[in-house]
């Protein structure tokens, strides 16, 4: 197994050996811890969705993105892309707004896509680069893993899906976001 450099091994083996941890204590009932702290700075830009337990408007999403983007009043400018059914689907465009709820954290948001509902956003895993996250519900009923860049290691790639696995989702719902840039 060779890794680029020691940092992303040690991030990988955190996340899984914090995958084992949870596995043996997580229900669904268990509260659905958020990280210790995101810099939301760092957080802002293009994640794109590597893999997810799709919303009703991701099914057969391809090139999925999110971008997030501070604005002054703390509140975050969300777009999410992607193209319908295929590379070569219609482009869809939504535009939720996000608030963060725990500013000790930074992890803990309600995503507003109709007001004035705001749907459970948690940071569960970030690495420590900010080029991987993982975002869950309490609910465990939708999970997106993202990346900095379009495609990440098979390695990485099965660390995060035994980490979701360890908050109690069913990664049999799991679905990869096809992407190709």
């Amino acid at each position: 197994m060779s890794f680029p450099d020691m940092s992303h091994f040690k991030s990988l083996l955190t996340l899984v050996l914090a995958a084992f941890a949870l596995s043996a204590c997580a229900s669904k009932g268990t509260e659905l811890e958020t990280v210790d702290y995101v810099d939301i700075e760092r957080f802002m830009g293009d994640w794109y969705v590597i893999a997810n337990i799709p919303t009703f408007l991701e099914k057969g999403a391809h090139n999925a993105v999110e971008t997030y983007e501070l604005n002054a009043d703390g509140t975050i400018a969300t777009t999410f892309t992607y193209r319908k059914g295929g590379f070569d689907g219609k482009r869809k465009e939504y535009n939720p707004k996000a608030f963060i709820k725990d500013t000790n954290s930074n992890a803990l948001w309600g995503m507003r896509f109709v007001w004035p509902i705001k749907a459970d956003y948690r940071v569960v895993y970030l690495s420590d680069d900010y080029s991987q996250t993982v975002i869950a519900r309490q609910k465990r009923d939708f999970v997106w893993i993202m990346a900095r860049t379009p495609s990440i290691s098979d390695q990485d790639y099965d660390a995060l899906v035994t980490f979701v696995a360890a908050l109690g989702y069913d990664t049999a719902l799991l679905q990869r976001v096809p992407q190709r840039w």
